[in-house]
């Protein structure tokens, strides 16, 4: 039975909801811990805003400047006050529309990294400034390119990365992801729900230290500002994987070892959204009912369930989304309450 060794997810990733108003609002989390986020996740749930991604690697003049995960665009200025501030246990956002505007209901996921604190990563080619959350298996790393081919780019998570997320700040370009599992030559785009794709080598080499990136303009723009969030998994908090589809109603189970507290999947057989799911929109008992999309500015759709269970989630339809006979998926799931303690205890069922 796998412990973990991250007994309180919430002090390292929490989700909120709530209702933009005609002035500033301030969200505060309601975790078992508190949270001082480096990296926030918006989405407003009935209005077809985009999802915004801001975090502390990338102030500007004080302005917290977002990028759009549904789109190609560069990095943000006009909306520059999505995000005002952030607390020791929230945030404070304004009324701009992807974050406060008056009367649209929003979700945020805030992830912990290091509490805006960077550093210089020299063990790559090009040298990167990253905030790392070795025990939460998250970093944001950003960096300057320089055209070269199979460059290296330090990480700062001590293991090697599951998944991998660039933007160009400066560019319009598509995000472009590496996942570990799909191997060196297969990529992911974020803004698009397409397929995996295949390019001979994109992704050179990775290791605890670095990834490798061959030369293009979206990952290694030369001159470009880049950016670049990177994931692991960690035992009974969080579990980057992959899974055939069914097509039933009585399944697929997915062991995670926890119980989730946020949940994104794609399918990579097919054209397909990236869909997310979190505990602070969820229907009845375990059942999470509504859903996001991190590719498309629409607003959630409810009906298809996936329940969340004590050690793993668990499909109630075969949706070609997510749970399509024969067709493999991959899925970052976060956790709400760890399954077996650190010291080997079962947590008390929720």
């Amino acid at each position: 039975m796998a412990y973990t060794t991250v007994d309180d997810g919430s002090a390292h990733f929490q989700a909120a909801i709530w209702t933009g108003s005609s002035g500033t609002d301030t969200i505060t989390f309601d975790g078992n811990s508190d949270l001082q986020l480096d990296f926030l996740w918006t989405k407003a749930r009935n209005a077809s805003y985009s999802n915004a991604w801001m975090d502390t690697s990338r102030i500007t003049s004080g302005d917290y400047l977002p990028l759009f995960s549904d789109t190609t665009g560069v990095e943000q200025t006009t909306y520059d006050s999505e995000l005002q501030s952030i607390t020791s246990d929230g945030f404070t956002v304004g009324t701009q529309p992807h974050a406060g505007n008056n009367g649209t209901n929003y979700v945020g996921m805030a992830w912990k990294a290091n509490g805006g604190t960077v550093a210089n990563d020299t063990n790559g080619d090009i040298t990167t400034s990253v905030q790392a959350n070795q025990t939460a298996g998250f970093s944001i790393a950003t960096y300057t390119g320089n055209g070269g081919s199979n460059q290296t780019l330090g990480h700062g998570l001590g293991a090697e990365p599951d998944i991998v997320i660039f933007k160009d700040r400066d560019s319009t370009s598509a995000w472009r992801i590496f996942v570990r599992l799909l191997g060196a030559s297969k990529f992911l785009n974020l803004d698009t729900g397409d397929a995996a794709q295949t390019s001979t080598n994109i992704f050179p080499s990775h290791s605890s230290t670095t990834i490798g990136v061959e030369q293009n303009d979206v990952m290694n723009k030369n001159s470009s500002k880049h950016i670049m969030y990177s994931f692991r998994s960690i035992q009974g908090y969080s579990k980057i994987g992959a899974y055939k589809g069914n097509s039933n109603s009585d399944g697929a189970f997915i062991y995670t070892g926890f119980k989730p507290a946020w949940l994104m999947i794609k399918n990579i057989s097919a054209t397909q959204s990236w869909w997310y799911f979190d505990n602070k929109r969820t229907g009845a008992y375990n059942g999470a009912d509504v859903r996001l999309r991190a590719d498309r500015d629409s607003s959630e759709s409810t009906g298809s369930r996936v329940d969340f269970l004590s050690n793993g989630f668990k499909w109630r339809d075969g949706d070609n989304a997510w749970n399509y006979q024969g067709n493999d998926f991959i899925y970052i799931a976060i956790a709400e309450h760890p399954f077996v303690s650190s010291k080997g205890v079962p947590v008390t069922a929720r």
